[in-house]
């Protein structure tokens, strides 16, 4: 009996047969970066040995803060930091706990608008500044792009990792990833969590999905090695994620602990390729994946923890020697085994470099102090790790100069080539699924009025949307006159019926789908939309597997995120004025017969 993953997992390898594309080589330890010489190791190495024990330990910390500012958050922020963390801003909590590094996310209101930013960053750099041993923070967020974006408008966001992934192009995804970096350096913002590594050959899988590039193992490999050089290329770190592959598991790692059932030999063809090639690329970080391999460790600790993958196969197989950072310590993946006095204990002695988020950082920064007493860590160890992550800040110009300016913000963030560039790009991304009865493009004569209807989902950043409404506003820039109607992710059945009456009067309907599944309202509304005889055009926001779910429905595109950018992409196809180019980067299976495709990789329908 095949399992919807065997089948799967089946058709990404046979993809990348066919694309004739060898296996990418194996990859020897990494030299030094040209800029990194000998005498500037023998400096960083000097500047570790100025450092207390507490000094060192807390260099290895990766922290979030709340509040706008590093001195002066607003009140409800600083609560929350005390609370949490027991100081209140960032400038505390560098002088308590000495963190090498501090992660920006939207929900810490870290990022109201990039000058605002760029003063945090700042303010951040001098508080660092000011410390006995003084060492810039590495300041980092997660800026996938798509449904993955802590900074929004004004700064240029892009389509995400899998509608690059259906526009094929390495070049957009350099560019792309080059514009960002930009954005993000002029920001402070030296690293991104970026770009995710992951193989996703399972849709059921809740954590990645449309995060990954595709299921052909070596078109994703072949762009994560283009957004690596795009982001390092604009002088800001590139982070692979998750190692050794979080695409085939369907439980989501921030409230469970996913189990990777893949052999040996499955990882090495599936899981490998992007990996290696962001290895090749020059990668400077690599992010772990709160999940467990049986294969390379019976011991089933997730490999965040496990020595056998961390060393064994990322440092000693693979030769990677650059930055190795946990996914977030607060995820319940990492937390499920082990207390959090023992995680990032453990996760050092794995091969961990940098630890990421924990959720009490008085405890885990108590208990890497301990072992070091204990000598269950040593200096050695610690000095070692703290030699890569110094050296990726003298990369990335930290010891240079690690401040920015609002005339550096006003330069790059927004401006108008990089704002067309996305849409420029976004462009070749829509995926045209199915026009059996010739529906698309919609015509301004016969279908001139338009109802937009579906799921109006939060946008990623907090900008933008919702998508019904840009959708609508889209449509009747190009001429159309039409409206929007949210329905929600569950429509209630007045919601459906409301829905089917605006149709009444219009002439045809657009509706946004978001991960239907078998038992979701969402196919109620679409089976009552498509009653009415009118034509239905579904566009899938998320996922694009929802149309295996949706009985009836001839017309059905992809457009893999609901942020502006790819809606505005998606509304150009819709009414005729691009045509679609995007080919889908994963297999889209039968609800019926999950072990045959309906759509296979590289289907995509075009005018």
């Amino acid at each position: 009996m095949h399992s919807r993953r065997t089948v799967l997992t089946t058709a990404a390898a046979a993809a990348a047969a066919a694309a004739g594309t060898a296996a990418a080589p194996s990859i020897g330890p990494q030299p030094p970066s040209p800029s990194v010489t000998p005498a500037t190791r023998a400096r960083l190495r000097r500047l570790i040995s100025r450092m207390s024990p507490e000094e060192k330990a807390g260099q290895l910390f990766v922290m979030r803060v709340y509040g706008h500012s590093a001195t002066d958050p607003d009140p409800a922020d600083a609560a929350a930091n005390q609370k949490e963390i027991g100081v209140a801003n960032a400038a505390e909590l560098i002088a308590r706990y000495h963190v090498g590094g501090i992660i920006y996310f939207g929900w810490a209101h870290n990022t109201r608008d990039p000058h605002q930013v760029a003063d945090l960053s700042n303010g951040i750099q001098k508080a660092a500044a000011a410390q006995r041993v003084p060492v810039p923070l590495l300041i980092s967020t997660d800026q996938e792009h798509g449904i993955v974006a802590r900074v929004g408008a004004p700064a240029t966001l892009f389509p995400g990792a899998m509608a690059l992934g259906a526009g094929g192009s390495r070049d957009d995804a350099r560019t792309a990833a080059g514009i960002a970096g930009q954005e993000l350096y002029a920001m402070g913002i030296r690293q991104d969590y970026a770009p995710d590594a992951d193989v996703n050959v399972n849709p059921a899988n809740p954590v990645i999905g449309v995060r990954s590039f595709g299921a052909d193992p070596q078109a994703v490999a072949r762009m994560v090695a283009a957004e690596v050089k795009g982001y390092q290329g604009a002088g800001i770190a590139s982070c692979a994620k998750h190692f050794p592959g979080h695409g085939d598991t369907d439980t989501d790692s921030h409230v469970g602990l996913p189990y990777i059932h893949h052999t040996a030999e499955e990882w090495e063809r599936l899981d490998a390729p992007p990996f290696k090639a962001a290895i090749a690329a020059g990668i400077d970080s690599i992010m772990t994946a709160h999940i467990v391999v049986p294969a390379f460790d019976p011991s089933e600790d997730p490999a965040t923890l496990s020595r056998p993958i961390l060393t064994g196969i990322l440092r000693e197989r693979l030769g990677y020697d650059g930055v190795v950072v946990t996914d977030s310590l607060g995820m319940e993946g990492v937390r499920k085994k082990y207390g959090d006095a023992r995680v990032p204990v453990l996760a050092l002695k794995a091969g961990v470099d940098q630890l990421l988020n924990p959720p009490d950082l008085a405890v885990a920064h108590a208990a890497v102090l301990k072992a070091l007493r204990d000598g269950e860590l040593t200096e050695r160890e610690l000095d070692a790790k703290l030699l890569r992550i110094l050296l990726l800040k003298e990369r990335r110009g930290l010891f240079k100069d690690p401040y920015t300016t609002h005339r550096a913000v006003d330069r790059v963030v927004g401006i108008r080539s990089h704002l067309t560039a996305a849409d420029r790009i976004a462009d070749r991304t829509t995926t045209l699924l199915r026009n059996d009865a010739g529906i698309l493009p919609l015509s301004r004569r016969r279908e001139r009025r338009v109802l937009v209807a579906g799921v109006d989902a939060a946008a990623p950043s907090g900008t933008g949307g919702p998508p019904t409404t840009v959708l609508a506003r889209t449509l009747t820039e190009l001429g159309f006159a039409a409206t929007a109607l949210s329905t929600g992710l569950a429509p209630t059945q007045q919601q459906i019926d409301e829905a089917v009456a605006a149709l009444g009067e219009r002439d045809a309907v657009v509706v946004a789908t978001y991960n239907v599944t078998a038992d979701s309202r969402q196919r109620k509304l679409v089976t009552a939309l498509l009653a009415t005889g009118k034509p239905v055009v579904q566009l899938a926001v998320r996922n694009p597997y929802d149309i295996a779910q949706l009985d009836g429905v001839e017309a059905a595109l992809a457009s893999y995120s609901w942020t502006d950018v790819e809606l505005r992409a998606a509304a150009r196809v819709i009414a005729g004025r691009r045509d679609p180019a995007g080919r889908l980067p994963v297999a889209i299976m039968r609800a019926d017969a999950p072990t045959q495709a309906l759509y296979q990789i590289g289907h995509g329908l075009t005018y």
